[in-house]
């Protein structure tokens, strides 16, 4: 597994309440729960990167209040009509 460091300015942690682990947590389902709202990746790589279940991660949609179906209404129609 790759590592990645970053320094933080003085009182991050502390303004955020969070311990270095559970801000490193936050940051890794933020940016999962980013990319899966921008359609770069999928709802099962977003979990596996943030080192949830799927249904971990799905809850965290709901939380975070993203939709957990990324289809449009017209790409749903289009496929129905295609059946």
């Amino acid at each position: 597994m790759a590592t990645i460091a970053y320094d933080m300015p003085p009182g991050t942690f502390s303004a955020l309440r969070l311990s270095p682990r559970e801000f490193t947590r936050e940051m890794r389902v933020a940016a999962c729960v980013q990319w899966y709202a921008q359609g770069a990746i999928s709802q099962g790589k977003a979990a596996e990167i943030a080192g949830l279940s799927r249904a971990e991660f799905l809850e965290e949609l709901f939380r975070r209040k993203v939709p957990a179906c990324q289809v449009t209404y017209e790409e749903l129609i289009a496929e129905i009509e295609h059946e």
